[in-house]
């Protein structure tokens, strides 16, 4: 299966970085496309979204300065299907990106993401004391899947304080 594509321009606000596709979203083309996935919702419930986009939609995510790319771009039925060294060639490819393209906020969608990014064991949600690439700020939210057991409402608390940190950015920007 083929990867998806990335949407990523410079100067956006933020990018959201997943562990990898789901054959879902490679049969179709679009990120976060497994019905099971909560994610746009998620985005909207947070006040990230003005509505609820449907996966079709997310180049769309551009026009609200979010990025949407994945750590590794193998789809794959589950993230314990990657290997070892596609995430040494993600863990590169990805700060590249992120380096080229200089968002504000890297949004990692799962605290296995960013310790496969970072290598740290111990991550809490939210903002990061440091980053891996100068100039941004890492923020680690929940997952997004249907499978991860935490309420609904707990990850769109987080979601909401990603949104209150980039309200703060754009504040002091002024």
């Amino acid at each position: 299966m083929e990867p998806i594509p990335d949407h990523l321009k410079e100067g956006l606000d933020m990018i959201f970085v997943g562990f990898n596709p789901s054959i879902r979203s490679a049969e179709i083309g679009h990120h976060y496309a497994n019905p099971n996935n909560r994610f746009w919702k998620i985005l909207y419930e947070a006040g990230l979204t003005p509505r609820k986009y449907h996966t079709t939609e997310d180049h769309l995510l551009l026009e609200l300065g979010y990025g949407l790319t994945n750590i590794v771009p193998r789809p794959t039925k589950a993230a314990d299907e990657i290997t070892k060294e596609e995430y040494t060639k993600g863990k590169q490819q990805l700060r590249e990106k992120i380096q080229q393209f200089k968002p504000k906020i890297v949004c990692f969608v799962g605290k296995g993401v960013y310790q496969e990014y970072s290598e740290k064991k111990d991550v809490n949600w939210g903002k990061q004391e440091q980053s891996v690439v100068n100039g941004t700020i890492d923020f680690v939210v929940p997952s997004s899947s249907g499978l991860v057991r935490m309420k609904i409402d707990a990850i769109v608390e987080i979601y909401r304080d990603l949104l209150s940190l980039l309200a703060t950015i754009k504040a002091q920007k002024k």
